[in-house]
């Protein structure tokens, strides 16, 4: 692992290996032990999106490993407008260890891996959500002991969400059902990405009450992202039917409760959803730290591709 820009493409072996280290490493902290791998090093956070949970994650992991994350406001760079991206990189490169970038166009963080002499990771792109999806699946491997065969129903679009869910199931071995609205499905683009796994790993449907049939997790996110606020009363429109309440969690009875926040309670999940009994939304919300750890850990460690190959599951 050079860089962590999307889980497509990634191996089996490599992501059951970040899940391991990911768990590893919550178990060290809770019990005090250090771990100052990054002593001197830093990390550039650029956003051109805000976020609480990608910031604190991100700069308390970098506490954590003795190291430093830097903040950068989008708009100090202007990534490909007030700069070239490939120049940004390297001179990102001479001054940092490593780049989290949480952006609007997948183009951005691609351009900076691909110039950088340093590891980039993606904090959010409009393709991808590799950092969410790699912490959901350790959130679902801690509350079911594994994270094959799962299926995991994702409420809402086809966003960069649930296409980082979808590819996490194909290398879990579980299943991602979306139900969602017909003008806000999979593309062919991802149909193809998703290749053979397509009608198995990865199932599209309609109907919520039909989708949610012997599901072991409901999942929502909002139904208007940051950069869509002109489409918001259509997507409002549109999403009518497709919220996590009492009346889909009582046709899934034993399904966990996923968000990846922030929520907009009352729209594509109600309060009572939230505070069930069944809710895990904030251990998910943890374990982006504990998750991303384990990234920045392999990533930028001298021992870290050693550490995630001994992580990896014996064959």
């Amino acid at each position: 692992m050079k860089h962590f820009l999307t889980l497509d493409g990634m191996t089996p072996a490599d992501f059951h290996g970040l899940l391991a280290l990911a768990c590893y490493l919550k178990d060290r902290r809770r019990k005090g032990v250090q771990d100052l791998c990054l002593g001197g090093k830093t990390l550039a956070m650029i956003f051109e999106k805000p976020s609480l949970r990608t910031r604190l994650s991100f700069e308390v992991a970098m506490v954590d490993f003795g190291g430093r994350g830097i903040y950068i406001r989008g708009e100090e760079i202007g990534l490909g407008e007030r700069e070239p991206v490939q120049d940004a990189a390297r001179v990102l490169s001479r001054y940092h260890h490593g780049i989290m970038a949480r952006v609007f166009k997948h183009a951005t963080v691609t351009g900076l891996a691909a110039h950088a002499s340093i590891p980039v990771v993606n904090g959010l792109s409009d393709d991808s959500h590799p950092c969410q999806a790699l912490a959901d699946f350790q959130t679902i491997l801690e509350h079911f002991g594994s994270v094959a065969g799962k299926r995991i129903v994702f409420i809402g679009d086809a966003n960069n969400v649930s296409r980082s869910l979808a590819h996490a199931c194909i290398l879990a071995g579980s299943t991602l059902v979306l139900a969602c609205p017909k003008d806000y499905a999979f593309s062919a683009g991802d149909i193809a990405a998703f290749g053979a796994h397509w009608g198995t790993s990865v199932v599209q449907l309609h109907d919520p009450a039909q989708a949610v049939a012997n599901a072991d997790v409901l999942y929502s996110d909002v139904w208007t992202s940051m950069g869509q606020e002109a489409e918001k009363a259509i997507r409002l429109k549109a999403f009518q039917g497709y919220q996590i309440n009492e009346k889909l969690l009582a046709m899934a009875p034993k399904a966990k409760v996923m968000h990846c926040l922030p929520a907009h309670r009352g729209e594509e999940i109600t309060d009572g959803a939230m505070e069930c009994a069944q809710s895990i939304v904030f251990d998910q919300a943890e374990n982006r730290l504990h998750a991303q750890k384990a990234v920045l850990r392999v990533l930028m460690a001298a021992d870290g591709p050693a550490l995630l190959a001994s992580m990896r599951p014996k064959s």
